[in-house]
Order: structure tokens, then sequence, then C-alpha cells
């Protein structure tokens, strides 16, 4: 295998890249069956390319029964037959890097699908030779090893009745932990890195990749209120030896081959994120965080929203920008398939969904870190109002759904949080047209298209200036444009402010000043008196006509970025 040269060139590349993730099954239906596929991504290539991006990453397309909507992996090495074959993959990959972008591909290796050949035999027998490939353990007093709780609710253990005894999951049922604890697991996920960076994968993005080790005597923990289980994950995410074997991996792949890395880690404190992704660490590039997400919600439950604590958000944000500059890097995004859209929580999806939409952009995207923009963001893409909630098809509202009904929540409560807060409302198709269905497909989609699609669609923002689509391509092309952006430091503008959203950065004679108005209300804003200068330029806002002045009236949602050069 040679090293990828066209990498290497630059190893650092990704540091002033922006990213573009698509969900396949989302994505674009190319042949009428009601699902992505990757004939349709390539289809749209021309399309991700005039955003601006350098970088597709793709959601999975494996083999899976798709318990978890394709991360249960069920076989590592070929292509599920509803997203297309290997030579319709080679093709994507192929137009891709022909259009001067690079791939990432979405690799889970935390878990399998309970279907994947490995487990099937690793349940059967405890003299499989693939039994060691997953965690099982013995009952304890009749019941479960430990009481730990799954992420999607329920137990994290499964009774095997061929063995009589338990597999662990942190997540659905059907997607059992592997034991990375065996060598031989971890040669088998270094085989098949190698396989896809063999036929031109660029990078990896990391799912879960946090987890790859448990502390092996389970010991029970406090339950949450009103169960018997409870989130255990100080026995199970960001343990020592996942640093071992991030280091491993990049021996043996990430750093051999020139691959960019961005793992997914919930959990994780500062010291332990410096670890992960320091520049002489030889672990990872950048780390896709969670804190910001977690602010509006109570703890970890993203069923149990609060009103967002704007200066609590920023001071988290200001801690991971300060906390990782030069020690570091991370990932900027406001949305994914697994979150609710951005402009519909953080935003006003009504009458200002214009202005919030681009404002959150300008906010979110002028820090330091490599965008991560998912499909329909661009356009401002929103929650669904779906009217009852067989309408969805994530497993985590299903089992959310009982565990809740069951405690007296109405239908009605449910349904409500479920359009604010599921996953679905990352996954619903791209809206590419006023046609019906979206443009996404001439057959009957898998999950039913966002009804507002007919006036919030890729077509109509096209030729339209003003619109939020042609916001993103002039704010991905700005941001390469000064090196403040990549580079600089930040420090917070009026951080108690519970209004406005204000900061400065600042890298050798260059200066940034990002302001963004998180109310529908008219507020008169003092601007930071060194950007009172005739040095100073608009780089970016989001309505016309702005004045550089000492008192400035922000509009309702409105967002400027300022530069200046000494």
């Amino acid at each position: 295998m040679e090293t990828n040269k066209r990498l290497m060139q630059d190893p650092d590349w990704w540091r002033s890249a922006t990213v573009y993730q698509i969900y396949p099954r989302s994505f674009f239906d190319s042949d009428g069956d009601g699902e992505g596929d990757l004939a349709g991504i390539s289809q749209k290539l021309d399309y991700i390319k005039s955003l601006g991006v350098d970088v597709v990453w793709s959601c999975p397309y494996f083999v899976s029964p798709k318990a978890d909507n394709g991360y249960d992996v069920a076989d590592y090495r070929a292509i599920d037959p509803a997203f297309g074959t290997m030579e319709q993959w080679q093709e994507m990959v192929d137009g891709i890097h022909a259009r001067g972008m690079r791939f990432v591909m979405d690799f889970v290796g935390n878990h399998t699908s309970d279907e994947h050949p490995w487990f099937e035999a690793a349940r059967q027998s405890k003299d499989s030779p693939y039994h060691d490939y997953y965690i099982f353990r013995e009952g304890k007093n009749g019941a479960e090893p430990s009481n730990w709780a799954s992420v999607f609710g329920g137990s994290i253990w499964e009774y095997n009745q061929p063995t009589g005894e338990y597999y662990l999951h942190t997540f659905a049922v059907k997607q059992p932990d592997l034991n990375w604890e065996n060598p031989k697991v971890v040669d088998e996920v270094v085989d098949i890195l190698k396989f896809w960076v063999d036929r031109g994968v660029d990078g990896f993005r990391l799912d879960a990749i946090n987890y790859l080790y448990k502390e092996p005597d389970f010991p029970d923990v406090e339950p949450m209120p009103g169960s018997k289980y409870g989130f255990a994950n100080q026995h199970y995410a960001n343990k020592p030896r996942v640093n071992e074997h991030f280091r491993d991996l990049n021996e043996r792949v990430f750093g051999k081959y020139g691959m960019m890395t961005v793992a997914e880690v919930a959990y994780v404190d500062m010291e332990t994120a410096r670890q992960y992704c320091g520049p002489d660490r030889r672990e990872l590039n950048m780390l896709y965080l969670f804190d910001l997400l977690n602010i509006d919600q109570e703890g970890f439950d993203k069923f149990s929203p609060k009103p967002l604590d704007l200066p609590l958000f920023k001071k988290t944000a200001l801690e991971w920008q300060q906390g990782l500059h030069g020690q570091g890097w991370q990932a900027l995004f406001m949305d994914n398939h697994d979150q609710p859209r951005a402009v519909s929580r953080f935003g006003d999806d009504g009458v200002y969904w214009k202005e919030s939409a681009k404002m959150l952009a300008n906010c979110f995207y002028m820090m330091q870190g490599t965008p991560y923009i998912f499909q329909g963001d661009e356009i401002g893409m929103t929650n669904v109002h779906y009217d009852s909630v067989e309408k969805f098809r994530d497993v985590e509202v299903f089992n959310t759904y009982e565990e809740r009904k069951a405690t007296g929540e109405s239908d009605e409560a449910l349904l409500k949080v479920f359009c604010d807060r599921a996953r679905d409302n990352g996954r619903t198709p791209m809206q590419w047209d006023d046609s019906e269905n979206a443009g996404f497909t001439a057959g009957t989609p898998w999950i039913e298209v966002n009804d507002n699609y007919r006036q919030i669609n890729v077509a109509s923002q096209e030729g339209d200036p003003d619109s939020i689509l042609n916001f993103y391509r002039e704010l991905i092309a700005k941001r390469k444009q000064w090196d403040v952006i990549a580079y600089g430091d930040m420090e917070l503008y009026h951080p108690d402010c519970d209004k406005t959203f204000g900061y400065i950065r600042r890298f050798e004679n260059q200066a940034l000043f990002c302001l963004s108005n998180f109310t529908g209300e008219e507020l008169e804003f003092h601007l930071p008196e060194e950007f009172l200068s005739d040095r100073t330029s608009v780089l970016l806002q989001n309505y016309p006509g702005l004045v550089i002045a000492p008192v400035i009236t922000l509009r309702p949602y409105e967002s400027f970025t300022l530069v200046k050069e000494d």
C-alpha cells in the first residue's frame, strides 16, 4: 500500500477545510425505491462542489439491518444493496476526487450488528473463536451483571440463551459492543481500515470511539429517577486504554497513510481532549464534541429540553476555544444526523427563519475549528411537525415512547418533544425542489418529507443572492481569505449578555469581531473601540447596509463579522 502523497504534501490541510456531511439514506434517491443511494450522491457532486467545501463525509452505507439506521454494521467490507454496489461507491469517491475534494468515511468501531457473522458465531458457544470478540458476562442474582443503562434506554445487557450469559450493548440491543481487549479484534479493525484506504478513502470519522474500554468489574451505579438502571459513563467512557488504542491505530493506519481523523467523543474533559488530539500526541486530528449541544437539556437527556442559557453557551464555547487553542482541534457543528435542526433549536424557524439561519452559521463558523455542515443546513431546513409518533423511524424514539408512556406522560407531550428533539429531525429527505417529495425520490420516501419543502428547497434559493444557500457559499469562501479565522485566539465581548454572542479573535496583525443577536428584538449595541477604524471592513453580514459606528442598532437575529489588518 502506497502512502497517499496528495494528502501527505500538507498533513494539516484539515485546519482550513470545510466538511459537508451526507446522510445517504436521505440525500438523493437515483432509482425511485424511496431511499437515497451512492449513485444519488454522485449525481449531486457538482452541487456539493458549488458550496466551496473541501471534504465530503458520508454516514454509513455498509450492509446492515438498519436497527440504528446503518450504525449497526453487518459487513464492513460490503456496500448495502439499498445504497448500491462497490462499483458505484468507487465512482462516487473518484468523482469527489476529480472535483478536488476529499472523502471521509464513517467508521463504526465500538460495536457491530448482532447480524454480523462474528456475533452470530460468538453467541452460539463459549468455545467459539469469536466469543471473545464481544463482551459476555454471567448474570448476578438472577438478573443482569450490572444495572448500567443503555444509551437508548433500558439495560445495557441482553440475555443470550445459547450460552446462558448476557452481552453488553452500549446502544441498541442489536448493537453488541466489540471487545477491544482482544488483540484479534484490533487486528480485524486495522485490516478493515486498510481495505478502505486502499480504495481511496482520505480519512475517517470515528463513531462513539471513546467507549472502547469498559471497566471489567461492571460496578452498579446510582439509578436514574424512576428506573432501576443508571448511566455508567464514568466506567466506560474515556478510560486511559482508549489512548493506547488511538496511538496504535495511528501508528498502523492513520498517521502511516496520512488520514484525516475526527473522533465523536462524549463525556470528555479538557485534559482528556488534549490527549486525544494534541499536536504531538500521535493519536487523532480533531474531536467532535457535544458540550454545546447539551446545554439546553437536562443532563444527557435530549428529551428533557430547557431554554437556552446563552451566557453558559458562550462560556462553554470559550472554554473549548481557549482550552484547545494550540493544544488540539475541534469540529464546529450546529447539528447532524443525531440532532434536531439548528434553526429550529437555536433560532426562529418562523418569522425570522432566513435571518436566524444565517446568524447561526456566522456565529458558529467564525470560531476556530473545522466547520461541519450537515446536508440541508445550507438551505435552512427545519424540524418536522409530524402529527403522530408513528411517522418517526428512530429506535430511540420508540424506546423512549414506551418508557415514558409507562410513567404516565401523554401522547401529546411526547409528540411535541419528539418534534423538537428527535434524531429524525435531521434525517428527513433533502429538499431539492418544490416537486412531489421535494425532488428527493420518484417513489415513496422511507421517512416522510418535511411539509415545508415547497417553501424551503435548493432550487428556490439557487438564483437568489439573498438566500441562505448563497450566504453559506459566501461564508465558506471568506473563511479561506483570513488566517485569523483558522489560527486566531478568542475572547468574549460582553460575556454576561443574555441576548448577544460577541467575540474577538486575533492572529499576528489580523483581528476579527463577530457579533450575533440571538433574539427577535432590536438591540442597541456599542462596538469595540478597536474596530472603529478605517482599516476595518465588513467580512460577512446577514442584513444589508451595516454601518460601522460607535453605537449600532442590531436588527432581529442580525449577525456580522468585521475584520481588520494592522
